[in-house]
């Protein structure tokens, strides 16, 4: 920057006329005493103001790189680094800039991963809908048509029915799971009998499990935590229901908990034929179907588990049980560990 340029800051220019005037009045007291101090005095106000052009272009320069760092961060450069300064204000100012730089930069990372995993939300929610809805298609078709038996008409409901409700559970899945994304849910604490949560999270399961013949084994003792009951039930329920689908007819499913000082630790396990092992690092990723899955499974139960039970300070694991089966266990502590 040129010494010109810096005399058009207004600013500049009043200290520049504050140190000429305090340097021409103390010139003429001197005067009085010997003309060479009036002139001394004189030559070093002018050195004194020429140094303070020079430390002002200095600062000028720094703060100019520093606007210029900011403008490249502002206009997503991927790395930027703002460069340190040795003087002590415009140190301060070029750390605060490169703390910012930094979280802007990570925040652009994260908006762009966000932004891919919401393109292949979409997708996966696309392709889930894609299938009901063409049986959805084909079945009022078929329904158009007057000559179709009753018997046929009939079954054609019910297959419009199922379908309508999979599109029903899908929805009702996808919007719980955008809650917990916004953060947009508030958890109850309240203390849960584990026993309790179990009895209400099965209850919509009790009339297949019936007529599969399968038995609810509840080991629970006085077990509890403190949690959200409905959002527990929910993330509970879809445990439950894992099992029962991949547990055979006369099957058992077998729902155990131990309290200690430390935490809360439930492990729900069935007598199925387990998990494959290549779907076990997969399990809790959404829309994602195992090799034994059901043909009507949607994929997003156990996404919907793994996120109610992490957003309440808990964790998840599912493997294969040593005496066989598959087995989860869920442990919520009673502080941060």
């Amino acid at each position: 920057m040129k010494l010109s340029e810096l005399l058009k800051n207004p600013e500049i220019r009043r200290q520049l006329a504050l140190y000429a005037a305090v340097t021409v009045l103390f010139a003429a007291g001197m005067a009085f005493l010997h003309p060479a101090a009036a002139a001394l005095m004189l030559a070093a106000g002018a050195l004194f103001c020429l140094l303070a052009l020079l430390f002002h272009r200095k600062r000028y320069e720094a703060l100019a790189r520093l606007s210029d760092s900011v403008n490249r961060v502002l206009h997503h450069a991927e790395t930027e680094t703002i460069e340190a300064s040795e003087e002590g204000e415009l140190a301060i100012l070029s750390s605060d800039i490169q703390k910012m730089a930094l979280r802007l930069q990570e925040q652009a990372g994260q908006l762009r991963e966000d932004k891919l995993r919401m393109s292949d939300a979409v997708a996966d929610i696309s392709h889930q809908l894609r299938t009901p809805l063409t049986s959805l298609n084909l079945t009022v078709s078929l329904l158009e048509n007057p000559d179709v038996p009753p018997e046929r008409r009939l079954k054609l409901t019910r297959d419009l029915k199922t379908s309508l409700g999979r599109i029903d559970r899908l929805i009702e899945a996808l919007l719980k799971m955008a809650k917990l994304d916004a953060g947009a849910v508030t958890f109850r604490r309240e203390r849960l009998s584990v026993s309790a949560l179990v009895r209400e999270a099965a209850r919509p399961l009790m009339v297949p499990m019936e007529l599969r013949g399968q038995t609810l084994v509840v080991e629970t003792g006085d077990a509890g935590f403190d949690g959200d009951r409905l959002w527990c039930a929910e993330a509970l329920g879809n445990l439950l229901k894992n099992c029962m689908e991949h547990t055979p007819s006369g099957g058992t499913v077998t729902v155990r908990a131990e309290e200690t000082a430390l935490y809360t630790r439930i492990t729900v396990r069935d007598n199925g034929e387990g998990f494959d092992p290549e779907d076990l690092p997969l399990l809790f990723n959404r829309f994602h179907k195992g090799k034994n899955a059901l043909p009507g499974s949607i994929g997003i139960g156990l996404a919907l588990a793994q996120a109610v039970i992490a957003a309440q300070d808990g964790t998840i694991k599912a493997e294969n049980a040593p005496e066989g089966g598959a087995m989860f266990t869920v442990t919520f502590y009673k502080g941060v560990i």
